[in-house]
């Protein structure tokens, strides 16, 4: 039931901003963060990030409000080669108001959809967010 649950729509713009990012040939690391504009019932664009490592990223996000992320980012594997998996990172810290945490989640599965992911994470607090975490999660996929 809950999986067709929508609470937010997607907004245009950002849809096709995540459709070009989905393909863009850069090999440097790369963020989309996104919140949702309560008012108008609509996931946007907070910021996008070029060249920035997870440990970086985790300052850019607020420490008690959820946020989506979408983060390409240049995985070197144990026998050299490189991939550039794109992940779905679902921030929602301890201490969020009840009705935010309550917006996200109904609006997670939507939009893990239209950007058409699979490595799909969440963290709880900001502060765990780094290239160990995301390294160890990218583990299981490989």
């Amino acid at each position: 039931m809950s999986e067709s649950l929508v609470v937010c729509d997607v907004a245009e713009d950002l849809v096709e901003k995540l459709r070009k990012f989905r393909f863009r040939k850069e090999t440097n690391n790369a963020a989309i963060i996104m919140k949702i504009d309560k008012d108008k019932r609509l996931v946007v664009l907070d910021e996008e990030l070029e060249g920035i490592s997870p440990d970086e990223r985790k300052d850019e996000l607020p420490e008690r409000q959820p946020r989506f992320i979408v983060y390409s980012y240049k995985y070197q594997h144990d026998d050299g080669r490189v991939s550039y998996p794109l992940c779905f990172i679902f921030s929602s810290p301890v201490g969020c108001k009840r009705e935010q945490q309550m917006m996200y989640a109904g609006s997670k599965n939507k939009l893990i959809q239209t950007a058409e992911l699979t490595k799909v994470f969440e963290i709880r607090n900001t502060e765990d967010l780094t290239e160990e975490w995301l390294r160890e999660k990218l583990g299981f996929f490989h």
